[in-house]
């Protein structure tokens, strides 16, 4: 199954340019977030996530909450597991520059 496949699947979301549009999104952020040029296997799933979070939150971007009809709403900018898995993949900077091994 396709990583395109499984986010209609998760979302119920039938326009699949706007989730490869918004998958490449979060693959973008998240290589950029670790200073990593190449997407370790084990955060696809984290970039799904990611993407997910970004089409459920279309339309209310910039803002930090929002209350109608007597119920109130928070957005975080995104769930601390994430960044903690995130976290574990990310490469330290030396002299400006990352050092990742080459992926087989």
């Amino acid at each position: 199954m396709t990583e395109v496949e499984k986010m209609v699947l998760l979302t119920g979301e039938k326009d699949e340019d706007l989730l490869v549009f918004l998958m490449e999104d979060a693959e973008e952020y998240v290589l950029s977030y670790t200073n990593r040029t190449q997407l370790p296997e084990a955060l696809k799933k984290t970039v799904r996530d990611l993407a997910v979070i970004a089409l459920n939150r279309r339309g209310t971007e910039g803002e930090s909450g929002r209350s109608e009809g007597g119920e109130s709403y928070s957005f975080d900018a995104a769930p601390k597991q994430i960044y903690d898995t995130l976290n574990r993949y990310r490469l330290a900077r030396i002299g400006g520059k990352a050092h990742e091994a080459k992926m087989q």
